[in-house]
């Protein structure tokens, strides 16, 4: 009788975890809050909302209204780094974000912005990063998902005077300015494709230096932000070498399954998996990495790691 409950003990343990990672914890939406002081002093505090790694596919309702509901946490600036699709919906990612589209922002694209998820052996991806380099043509609208994010000359429906939209930041950079302190944002494409393009500045190459002629941030600026998608070592490398204060990604998911008491096994790309989600200084820099909302529809679960959000309020240095 003895070995029976003990047998089924042992069927019962992992057909519970298997339930609650597969249907339960993917739905136990969390916010992640973070206080950076990195801010000039006397300078009023920021609210940053961050966004990353939604995968969303057109059943997922629920995720679906919890991300749009997010407009009540009253952001000041919102940072989304990719990874949006699991499917050809564009419009409905555009309608998730519809209200923050208010709100001023930033982002970049992920993989999934150009090319749907593709089936696999979930083991490969404990080996090393996944793989889908050798795809080169997209078949996502990922020009509409710009488009939509960029809602150019677009008027905000309560502020006059002010337009919609966000700040494409692959490879590129941007500057607004939030309750009163200049943020000058520089953000990389998506490293894990291939699209992050760091160029060393050639007379300093020549000497040996590592000084860059992109990313670089504007001293004259109350606080320096790098955006990039996956936080590939080299990608951290170059935007701290630039000076940035904080440094905002995703594309870990946190590891997704987690190990508890020990944490994530992978973070999908060379960084160290103890760093799979979190703030942690890195360099001279904060790097904050969202364990995003999301999964692959052909890897539909979390374990120990639930969806998240992150709201980092930064404020003035002590």
């Amino acid at each position: 009788m003895k070995k029976r409950a003990l047998f089924a003990g042992a069927l019962a343990a992992p057909a519970a975890a298997g339930i609650w990672g597969a249907v339960i914890e993917p739905h136990l939406f969390a916010i992640r809050r973070h206080t950076v002081p990195i801010l000039p002093a006397g300078a009023q505090s920021i609210r940053m909302l961050h966004v990353s790694d939604l995968h969303l596919a057109p059943w997922q309702k629920h995720r679906a209204s919890w991300v749009k509901a997010l407009t009540r946490l009253e952001p000041d600036v919102v940072v989304n780094t990719g990874d949006n699709l699991s499917a050809d919906i564009v419009p409905t990612v555009l309608d998730v974000f519809d209200g923050l589209l208010d709100v001023p922002g930033v982002f970049v694209l992920g993989s999934n912005a150009f090319f749907s998820p593709k089936a696999k052996n979930p083991a490969t991806y404990l080996r090393s990063p996944s793989e889908v380099k050798h795809r080169t043509e997209p078949d996502l609208d990922v020009r509409a998902l710009i488009r939509g994010f960029e809602a150019r000359d677009t008027p905000t429906r309560d502020t006059p005077g002010q337009t919609r939209g966000w700040h494409f930041l692959d490879n590129a950079e941007a500057s607004l300015t939030i309750r009163g302190t200049r943020i000058d944002f520089c953000g990389l494409g998506d490293s894990h494709i291939d699209r992050d393009r760091i160029r060393m500045n050639a007379d300093a190459e020549s000497r040996g230096t590592d000084a860059l002629d992109y990313p670089r941030f504007d001293p004259d600026a109350g606080v320096s932000v790098g955006v990039t998608h996956a936080p590939y070592s080299r990608t951290l490398e170059a935007l701290t070498s630039a000076g940035a204060d904080l440094i905002m990604t995703g594309h870990t998911h946190g590891g997704q399954i987690r190990v508890p008491f020990w944490g994530a096994p992978v973070t999908n790309c060379d960084l160290d998996r103890t760093r799979a989600r979190g703030l942690f200084p890195y360099r001279k820099s904060l790097v904050e990495i969202s364990a995003g909302l999301g999964f692959s529809p052909f890897s539909p679960v979390r374990f120990a790691c639930r969806p998240e959000v992150s709201l980092v309020t930064l404020v003035s240095k002590k």
